[in-house]
C-alpha cells in the first residue's frame, strides 16, 4: 500500500521492482493486483520490465521445474515441503548431504547445507515450515564449480555482461564467493553451454530487464541452480570489468528501447578481475565467519591484473586484512583435504614458512608430504599448545581450516575463525581458496603489484 501512495502522490507513470532487490521482486504480484484495482477506477499506472508472472515463475519452485523441464534445463533433484514429516521425507529420498532453504529469501537467510539426519533434526527444531512457508531441499552438488551470469533480455534479444566463476565451490553463498572475469577453470565447450542457456532462459521465460543466472558445474555436467529476474550485487562489478553498463541498458530496455537500437560500448576484457567480499564480523561478536549458504558479507572489493593471482592479491589487500609473507601457518583440515593440501603446505615451507597443525594433518604432512610440522592439541583436548595458544603469542599469521561436519571439530573451528577475526589473522576455509592465498602470497613476496588505470571502461 505504501508503494501504491508514493505512486500516485508522486503522479508517476509506472514502477520498475528489478533494481530493488529481492524484496522488490517479492511485492510483484501484489503490486500488479493493486494496479490492476486503480486501473479498473480509470488510473492507469504500469509495472515496466519483466512481467510479475514471469517474475513468479523464476521464483516459484514448482513453475521453474516445470520451466526448465519443457527448456532442456539441467537442474539439481529437490522437492518442496510443506510440513515437517515431508521435509524429512524429502530428504532422505534425495540423499545426505542436501542443501534446505526457504522459499523467497533474501541473502540466503536461513539457508544451510546438511550433512545427516541429526543436522537436519536440529535444523528443524528452530525452522518453521507450513504451506504458506514451505521448506525448499535441494541435492547439494558438492565439489562443484558455481557461476553467474548476470545479461539483459529486450525479448528479442539477450545480452551477456560477464560469466562469473566463484574460487569457492558451490554452496558458498554468491554474494560471499571471490568471483572471477572471465572464467579461469571452465572449458569452451562449458562456457558455450552456458551461454545457450543464458539466452534460452531470457527469450523463453520473457524476461524485459536484467537476470541472474547461477549454474553449477559438477564433472562436465552443467546445471541451473536460479534464476534471478532482477539486477544482482555483482552487477557494478561487471560493469566495471567489461565496460558494458548494464544497468543503464536494463533500464532503457525497460522503457521500450531494443538492444539493436542501443549504443552498446564493445566489451574489454584485456585483464582478470577479482571481486572479493568483506566481512563485518569484527563488529558482530559470536557470529562464525566461515562462509556458507547464508550470506554474511557486508561490501565487495575489486582488483584487476593480468596475471589471475595478481588480481586477487589486489583484491585481497583491499579487504584490509593482511596477506602475510613469513611467519607460522596452522594448517587443520578435513580427512577427504588432507592429501590434497600437502603440495601446498610444501609450497609454505619452501616460501620460509613454519607449519603448525593438528595431530591428524600434521601426520600425513609429515609422513606422505615429508615436511616438518609443529603438531598442536586440539582446542576440546585441553591440552598446550592449541591453535589458539600459537595465535595469541603471534606464531601464527595464516589460518587453512577446511571445517568438518563433526561435533569437536565444529566447535575448535568456530572458537579459532572467531579468535583469528578479532586478532586480524587471515583464514580460508576451501581448499580452492587455500590454493589462491598460497599463489597470492607468492606473488606478494615478488613484490606488490603495479597499479591499473580506473578510467571507466578499461579494467
Amino acid at each position: 500500500e505504501a508503494v501504491i501512495e508514493i505512486l500516485l502522490r508522486e503522479r508517476a507513470d509506472g514502477i520498475i521492482l528489478q533494481f530493488g532487490g529481492q524484496t522488490a521482486i517479492n511485492l510483484a504480484l501484489p503490486i500488479q493486483g493493486q494496479l490492476d484495482h486503480l486501473h479498473s477506477m480509470g488510473v492507469d499506472l504500469k509495472m515496466a520490465g519483466t512481467s510479475p508472472d514471469a517474475v513468479d515463475e523464476a521464483s516459484d519452485r514448482q513453475r521453474f521445474e516445470e520451466f526448465a523441464a519443457r527448456n532442456g534445463l539441467r537442474m539439481p533433484r529437490g522437492t518442496t515441503a510443506k510440513d515437517p514429516l515431508s521435509v524429512r521425507n524429502g530428504a532422505a529420498e534425495i540423499g545426505f548431504p542436501v542443501l534446505i532453504r526457504p522459499s523467497y529469501v533474501l541473502g540466503g537467510r536461513g539457508m544451510e547445507v546438511l550433512a545427516d539426519s541429526k543436522q537436519l533434526d536440529a535444523y528443524m527444531s528452530e525452522a518453521y515450515v507450513a504451506p504458506e512457508k514451505p521448506l525448499l531441499i535441494d541435492e547439494y552438488l558438492g565439489n562443484a564449480i558455481e557461476l553467474d551470469v548476470d545479461a539483459v533480455c529486450d525479448g528479442h534479444e539477450v545480452l551477456i555482461g560477464a560469466v562469473m566463476e566463484h574460487l569457492e565451490e558451490a554452496g558458498i553463498h554468491s554474494g560471499d564467493s571471490t568471483c572471477f572475469i572471465p572464467p579461469q577453470n571452465v572449458s569452451d565447450t562449458i562456457l558455450e553451454e552456458v551461454e545457450e542457456w543464458t539466452k534460452r532462459i531470457g527469450l523463453e521465460l520473457g524476461v524485459i530487464g536484467c537476470y541472474n543466472i547461477q549454474f553449477a558445474i559438477k564433472g562436465d555436467t552443467l546445471f541451473v541452480l536460479e534464476v534471478n529476474p532482477r539486477g544482482s550485487r555483482t552487477f557494478p562489478f561487471v560493469a566495471k570489468s567489461t565496460g558494458i553498463p548494464l544497468a543503464r541498458i536494463a533500464a532503457r530496455i525497460t522503457m521500450g528501447d531494443l538492444l539493436k537500437d542501443l549504443d552498446i560500448p564493445e566489451r574489454q576484457i584485456d585483464a582478470v578481475a577479482v571481486k572479493a567480499p568483506v566481512f563485518p564480523f569484527i563488529k558482530l561478536r559470536g557470529l562464525d565467519p566461515a562462509p556458507g549458504p547464508e550470506m554474511k558479507s557486508t561490501g565487495e572489493v575489486m582488483g584487476s591484473h593480468k596475471s589471475p593471482a595478481a588480481a586477487y592479491l589486489k583484491a585481497r589487500m583491499a579487504t584490509e586484512i593482511p596477506v602475510p609473507t613469513h611467519g607460522g601457518v596452522y594448517i587443520t583440515v578435513k580427512h577427504a583435504d588432507k592429501h590434497s593440501i600437502i603440495p601446498l603446505a610444501s609450497d609454505l615451507h619452501s616460501m620460509g614458512f613454519v607449519l603448525h597443525a593438528t595431530h591428524g594433518t600434521a601426520s600425513v604432512l609429515r609422513e606422505s608430504g615429508a615436511l616438518p610440522t609443529n603438531t598442536a592439541y586440539r582446542i576440546a583436548e585441553h591440552g598446550s599448545p592449541d591453535a589458539l595458544d600459537l595465535m595469541r603469542q603471534g606464531k601464527i599469521q595464516l589460518i587453512i581450516n577446511t571445517p568438518t561436519g563433526s561435533g569437536g571439530a565444529i566447535l575448535d573451528g568456530n572458537m579459532m575463525r572467531r579468535l583469528a577475526v578479532e586478532l586480524n589473522i587471515p583464514f580460508v576455509t576451501t581448499l580452492s581458496g587455500a590454493k589462491m592465498e598460497v599463489k597470492a602470497i607468492s606473488e606478494l613476496i615478488k613484490g606488490v603489484p603495479e597499479p591499473r588505470s580506473l578510467t571507466i571502461g578499461t579494467v
